[in-house]
């Protein structure tokens, strides 16, 4: 398959250059199983695992015989307790545990590639020559986001994030900013657009060429 080609703009959304992306930096082809699996895991991994319920056990209900096994005319009743009573013990509900699971390091690293590899495919990465902010404003953040033709959620991987980039980008929803070497198959799911200056993109594909 050819190699990709990415366009770099500049802050004010202007095209300056562009940049090569060979595709076995990024794993050659899309892996839709592994991204799949990497998102469920840190889904998982996120879970609080606290839901509770009670057994007949636990219920502070009395454990008397509510009448008469025989002449009421009922059906029989042994308990309060009973889970087909209103108020009585829940069977095999939820209890706290543990929903984390690990895919192993080789699988992560060619799971942000082959992401990656979808999102240039699909138009929805954004490749700036630099990014910074005079001072920490969200207004001035979000301008600089409609400039560069991001309206919706966005993933921001920078080599380094400046304070007053982080301070601006937080409070803007659908919006995060991580250093690139934190980058993950979930957070670039999760969100249409991915910017990243670069410096980033550069290091990422460095990154990824050294370690496969």
């Amino acid at each position: 398959m050819a190699d990709l080609s990415v366009t770099v703009v500049n802050q004010s959304g202007d095209k300056v250059a562009s940049i090569a992306v060979p595709r076995a930096a990024l794993g050659t082809r899309v892996r839709p199983a592994l991204i799949q699996g990497a998102v469920v895991m840190y889904g998982a991994n996120r879970r609080a695992g606290t839901a509770s319920t009670k057994t007949r056990a636990e219920v502070n209900k009395s454990n008397r015989k509510p009448w008469a096994q025989k002449g009421t005319g009922r059906a029989r009743a042994g308990s309060r307790r009973s889970p087909i009573w209103r108020g009585g013990g829940v069977i095999f509900g939820p209890k706290p545990r543990d929903y984390s699971f690990a895919i192993n390091r080789k699988q992560k690293r060619l799971a942000v590639r082959s992401t990656l590899l979808w999102k240039i495919v699909d138009n929805q990465v954004v490749v700036v020559d630099g990014l910074a902010l005079d001072a920490a404003k969200t207004k001035e953040m979000a301008a600089q986001l409609g400039r560069l033709g991001i309206t919706g959620s966005c993933l921001v991987g920078m080599e380094e994030v400046p304070r007053n980039v982080y301070l601006a980008c937080r409070n803007i929803p659908g919006v995060k900013v991580v250093p690139v070497r934190e980058f993950n198959a979930y957070d670039m799911v999760r969100r249409e657009k991915v910017l990243l200056t670069r410096g980033a993109l550069e290091a990422l594909l460095g990154a990824e060429e050294a370690k496969a």
